[in-house]
């Protein structure tokens, strides 16, 4: 099973969701996601200060397997992007939950956090798509 941190929201598109104490909201793909993909070899990140509808493609992963879109799962502002993962994009396989955090964003609505999927929820959601 995948790891999976009880203090972060998911999404179905394998992102995971960290509201920070300024309000802003840090992303990253989860454990599970960078698994399929297998071994990144690039990332493409968006610029800061660039607006992103909900669900808005924001970011590309490449693996040695495929490339896949990173989505922002709230509408907003990106505040800041992993300047890390220019050189090392391997750090979202070998810590994704911590060093290969991919950008942050103020949401338009912060409330929209609370309605995505808790640890709980998405062990069941990753759970399903297994069988």
């Amino acid at each position: 099973m995948s790891e999976v941190h009880a203090e972060l929201r998911y999404t179905r598109e394998h992102e995971w969701l960290r509201q920070e104490s300024d309000g802003s909201v840090t992303i990253g793909i989860t454990d599970h996601a960078q698994a399929a993909l297998g071994e990144l070899v690039y990332v493409e990140l968006p610029e800061p200060g660039t607006q992103y509808a909900n669900n808005e493609a924001c970011a590309v992963v490449e693996s040695v397997k495929a490339a896949s879109d990173v989505y922002a799962p709230l509408a907003g502002e990106i505040t800041a992007v992993n300047p890390a993962l220019a050189d090392t994009p391997e750090l979202v396989n070998s810590s994704p939950y911590a060093e290969g955090w991919v950008l942050t964003l103020r949401p338009d609505d912060p409330g929209v956090l609370a309605t995505m999927m808790d640890a709980a929820a998405y062990q069941q959601f990753v759970a399903e798509l297994e069988d």
